[in-house]
């Protein structure tokens, strides 16, 4: 199944049992958001996208907490756990999705390399944070987070 095959799958799914996402995207850069709004219809499942590059607008866009960043860095679990869950909240959605990573190829250190991203997911019962390593280009790096988010979305319900 291609990609907008797999979104135009999630938006109907989504349609038919009332469940709405917000998406805060870092190093994707609108790239998640963009693909779901190809879809017609997705005005009925996606309630809002934000772009948090910096960090300054994780904080103030998304209330990052800063002692997380600094502690942990853009980069971490923590901060795509606080990403979801903060988007979800602000929004008022069943789901939120946090990406954060180093899409290269520069930027990347020893601790965290070019290609490392965290994926975060936040319902009302559970949250969950996917980290991956991707060996790829900058915009190979945005496809393979976009199929694994629409993974965790494919499988929300069955």
């Amino acid at each position: 199944m291609i990609i907008l095959d797999r979104v135009k799958d999630i938006v109907v799914k989504f349609t038919k049992n009332n469940i709405k996402l917000a998406i805060a995207e870092s190093c994707t850069g609108g790239y998640i958001s963009n693909a779901i709004t190809n879809i017609s219809g997705a005005s009925k499942v996606f309630e809002r996208g934000i772009i948090c590059y910096s960090n300054n607008s994780k904080i103030d866009l998304l209330n990052v907490d800063l002692e997380s960043i600094n502690q942990h860095g853009a980069v971490s679990y923590t901060v795509a756990k606080q990403l979801a869950h903060n988007i979800r909240v602000l929004s008022n959605v069943d789901i939120g999705i946090g990406i954060t990573g180093i899409a290269g190829p520069t930027g990347g250190t020893p601790e965290k390399p070019v290609g490392l991203v965290y994926i975060g997911f936040s319902t009302i019962d559970k949250s969950l944070v996917e980290k991956h390593q991707f060996d790829a280009d900058r915009i190979t790096f945005k496809v393979k987070i976009l199929e694994k988010t629409l993974l965790v979305l494919q499988n929300f319900i069955k």
